[in-house]
């Protein structure tokens, strides 16, 4: 089964730490790795025509992984603007046609933070866990009966050196080929 790689990064261009996974995960077999903002790069997206095209993406899929910097303690806006049309119509509009036939398949967030562990604690500078600020997409996740596997995080975006960029590369193409085979064996 493929594993969809949904990138939501609005300069990716400029990235070094979501360019990085994104590279080790197109080395994992069944991965493939869409970028978001250069298909979408106005930030919109209409409910019928992309809807459709997403919706398709989305069901060609065995699981799913949205991945993207966080911003201002959320997702990107691309995300949210993707997730309003495109899981608007799949579970809204065309439930039996299309949301109907995605429930069920896995769904994980691989999040990059510009900064420490420690900022995302109570005492820390951001005071609420990084996988806290997630909540929201697992609850969307819950909606939609997608099964809603542990994140993968990276702290420090941006200022990671080489050998740490590569080790946590390296570590995220691990957990998708764990992952994969996890979920191929539960599907079986």
């Amino acid at each position: 089964m493929k594993t969809l790689i949904l990138l939501f990064h609005p300069d990716f261009k400029n990235s070094t730490t979501n360019a990085a996974l994104a590279e080790a995960a197109r080395s994992v077999p069944g991965v493939e790795v869409v970028d978001m903002q250069a298909l979408y790069p106005e930030g919109r997206l209409d409910v019928f025509q992309d809807g459709a095209v997403e919706a398709e993406r989305l069901l060609s899929a065995g699981r799913i992984v949205l991945q993207f910097p966080v911003q201002w303690y959320s997702t990107p806006p691309l995300l949210k603007a993707w997730a309003d049309a495109v899981l608007t119509r799949m579970f809204y509009v065309s439930y039996d046609t299309e949301g109907q036939r995605l429930e069920g398949t896995p769904i994980m967030v691989a999040a990059t933070a510009g900064n420490v562990p420690e900022a995302y604690s109570p005492t820390g500078q951001n005071l609420i866990p990084l996988p806290d600020l997630l909540n929201p997409l697992r609850a969307t996740a819950y909606r939609c009966r997608l099964p809603w596997a542990e994140p993968f995080l990276l702290y420090r975006a941006g200022k990671l050196s080489d050998t740490e960029l590569a080790d946590a590369a390296e570590r995220y193409a691990q957990r998708l080929r764990g992952w994969s085979t996890e979920a191929d064996a539960i599907a079986a």
